[in-house]
């Protein structure tokens, strides 16, 4: 076969549909040559078939045959010809659906055929009659999405009562009474709800992510706390296991000693009964002799000289008994128990003192709820009784009854925790209470009435209820922890210093904040000016 000539353009031998180089190229009966796929393709598509160049009409459909030359003559050109570069596309661009092998890029959109493409496969659109009466738009990707599958015409309004994209014949049809908008405007509604949208899941996200961290430091917490609850557990059964030894030794001791006193009891008896006896056998030594005499005279003058019998104890009443240690034991095991008991108590008060303790919250007192008679310093940490009615201006929060104050920080869920050093005062109260309690003082501070305190007055400690729990008082209190799990209904108070469980008021009922109250009470001749004091935790191994 002779070279192909390399001077022709691609143009000899490209389909006129696809204006591509011919692939299985055959001839219609009227002589023009196309690709099988695309006039078979053209053909499916019309009513009666006839050529896309000339239009000449046939009565059946023709068989169209392979055309030898023109395919050999386009391999040969495949295969001789270079292929020309083609440029690079931006992401997002729509590409030529017509173009083979490397696409190029569409310059405009057939609604009709569903087909983008670019400006050379565009020709025909341009030059054949029936393809100009095509509608032709922008390059679009996915055309067959966004034609209405009802009326095949192109999607270009948003229905707002359906939520969904119509043609404007639909909005002659069923969606007629709908508010219908373009899809632009539509598009920037939506954009901007998918913004609050996005915004939203990155702040849950956060949420989770913080929650992620909170719950991580707590695990970290407990590991901690776990390792210093081991390492002081350990001080203490080392401590209770000392105890047990000092007792068991102690125990071993006594019965030892009470041993060794019946030994020497039991040595002096026998002492004493050997030198009766010894007595005894000498007087025996004198008698004997004198009770074989046969002469009456000899015997009586005898036996008158005897010597008085030595004195002697009846033994009958004396009993020697083995000493006995049961008593001792149960008084060394009751001893041992108690101690066990509040070494155990010591350790679980300190333990929970311990857990509570990290709910540690920063409050200061609020001057706007303070009693008009009372003192507090400038960072809001101490409150003390000034014994002057200050002239202050009306306000609702303010406490007018008693000589109370409330702290500026209120609590409506979770856990809380503050100490209040009482050291060197005579009486006080303290807290927490509802925001809505009667300021006037026209109410008994009880649970009902929303106050949930401890008071101190005339060495009695008493918890504030109808009636009121008196509670024991083992030293002079210097500082209260006050713990309120909102969520569980607890309010509970520990002797910080000792490291022991006051009192606890379980299945409170909240539903409104609560705020911490601090009562410094009256001066009391001035043995009760001490300040109530809001201090730091300051946690103890």
């Amino acid at each position: 076969m002779a070279s192909a000539n390399t001077s022709w353009s691609e143009e000899n031998f490209s389909c006129p549909i696809c204006l591509d180089v011919f692939s299985s190229p055959v001839s219609t009966p009227c002589g023009h040559n196309f690709c099988r796929t695309c006039i078979n393709k053209f053909w499916d598509e019309q009513v009666q078939c006839k050529c896309p160049i000339c239009n000449k009409m046939f009565d059946t459909r023709p068989d169209p045959q392979v055309n030898i030359f023109v395919s050999e003559m386009a391999d040969l050109f495949r295969t001789t010809v270079r292929v020309k570069e083609l440029p690079c596309f931006e992401p997002g661009e729509v590409l030529c659906d017509v173009c083979t092998g490397t696409q190029l890029k569409a310059v405009k959109s057939c609604l009709m055929c569903f087909t983008s493409y670019c400006q050379t496969h565009l020709e025909p659109h341009q030059r054949v009659a029936s393809l100009k009466k095509h509608r032709l738009v922008e390059p679009m990707d996915r055309l067959e999405d966004r034609m209405c599958r009802k009326h095949d015409r192109l999607l270009e309004l948003f229905c707002q009562t359906e939520q969904e994209c119509v043609c404007l014949f639909c909005t002659e049809g069923d969606h007629r009474s709908h508010p219908v908008v373009p899809l632009k405007e539509e598009y920037e509604v939506k954009t901007a709800l998918l913004g609050k949208i996005e915004a939203e899941v990155q702040q849950m996200i956060q949420e989770r992510k913080r929650k992620i961290k909170e719950i991580k430091d707590i695990v970290e917490f407990s590991k901690k706390d776990a390792d210093g609850v081991i390492a002081h557990g350990g001080q203490v059964f080392t401590a209770l296991m000392s105890r047990v030894e000092k007792c068991r030794d102690d125990f071993n001791q006594t019965v030892k000693e009470r041993l060794k006193t019946r030994e020497k009891q039991a040595e002096d008896l026998i002492k004493e009964l050997e030198q009766e006896i010894g007595d005894l056998t000498n007087r025996s030594s004198e008698v004997k002799p004198l009770s074989h005499t046969k002469d009456h005279l000899h015997f009586l003058q005898a036996f008158r000289s005897l010597k008085d019998p030595p004195p002697t104890r009846d033994w009958t009443t004396v009993e020697v008994r083995p000493p006995s240690s049961a008593g001792t034991l149960m008084r060394s095991l009751d001893q041992l128990e108690e101690t066990l008991n509040m070494e155990m108590k010591k350790l679980g008060d300190n333990a929970e003192l311990k857990r509570v303790q990290q709910y540690e919250v920063d409050v200061t007192l609020d001057p706007d709820t303070a009693h008009p008679m009372l003192i507090l310093s400038e960072d809001g940490k101490q409150v003390h009784y000034g014994g002057v009615l200050k002239a202050l201006p009306d306000n609702p929060k303010r406490c007018t009854g008693y000589t109370c104050v409330l702290t500026r920080q209120s609590f409506s869920s979770g856990r809380f925790y503050f100490e209040v050093q009482v050291k060197d005062k005579t009486a006080w109260g303290l807290g927490v209470v509802r925001e809505s309690i009667d300021r006037s003082g026209g109410t008994m501070w009880t649970p009902e009435t929303g106050y949930w305190t401890l008071q101190y007055y005339k060495d009695v400690l008493v918890f504030r209820d109808n009636p009121s729990a008196r509670l024991p008082l083992r030293a002079e209190l210097q500082k209260v922890g006050v713990f309120v799990d909102y969520d569980e209904g607890l309010v509970s108070f520990y002797d910080v210093e000792a490291r022991v469980h006051i009192y606890s008021a379980t299945g409170c009922a909240f539903t409104k904040p609560l705020y911490p109250i601090l009562y410094p009470w009256y001066h009391e001749g001035g043995r009760n000016s001490t300040p109530l004091i809001i201090s730091p935790v300051n946690q103890k191994d």
